[in-house]
């Protein structure tokens, strides 16, 4: 059985998400979106794109649970988009600064989706505290269901007891 999205959970888990990715970004100085030739990549820049999204990855699966790691990408997607737009059409660039050209930008929202999507299976394993699979729980499994019986072992058939009545 598919276990279906939890709407509740998951739009928490997205929003702490993208509260977590854009305060992490405001505290480290870094907009993405703007280039400053070689000085942009520096190591808040890193940080920005390598660490902070393992953040995100992390907080999302740890509020959404099993299956956060999938819906780990959509907060730092969402938080570089609004970024672009607001310095494109609201703020403006800085003096001394380019837009970052939308294709390289676009790598880097997606380098960072994926480094989010780590952080969402360390999410996950912090939460099951083991990566994979269970396996799936029936009703009619018991513990008791998966020791052999003395009757299996003995060779007899479970009707037959051996007495002729």
């Amino acid at each position: 059985m598919k276990r279906s999205i939890q709407p509740f959970p998951f739009m928490l888990a997205i929003i702490v998400g993208c509260l977590v990715n854009y305060v992490g970004d405001w505290l480290l100085g870094i907009r993405i979106e703007l280039f400053w030739g070689l000085e942009t990549f520096n190591f808040r820049w890193f940080l920005a794109i390598f660490v902070l999204p393992i953040l995100v990855g992390f907080s999302v699966s740890y509020i959404y649970g099993l299956g956060g790691k999938w819906i780990a990408f959509f907060p730092p997607l969402i938080v570089q988009y609004f970024s672009y737009y607001q310095t494109e059409n609201i703020i403006g660039v800085p003096a001394g600064a380019d837009l970052m050209p939308m294709g390289w930008w676009g790598f880097f929202v997606i380098l960072a989706m994926e480094v989010s999507m780590i952080g969402g299976m360390l999410g996950e394993v912090a939460i099951k505290r083991i990566y994979g699979r269970s396996p799936p729980q029936s009703d009619d499994m018991t513990i008791e269901s998966n020791k052999p019986s003395s009757v299996a072992l003995s060779g007899e058939s479970e009707g037959a007891s051996g007495k002729e009545v």
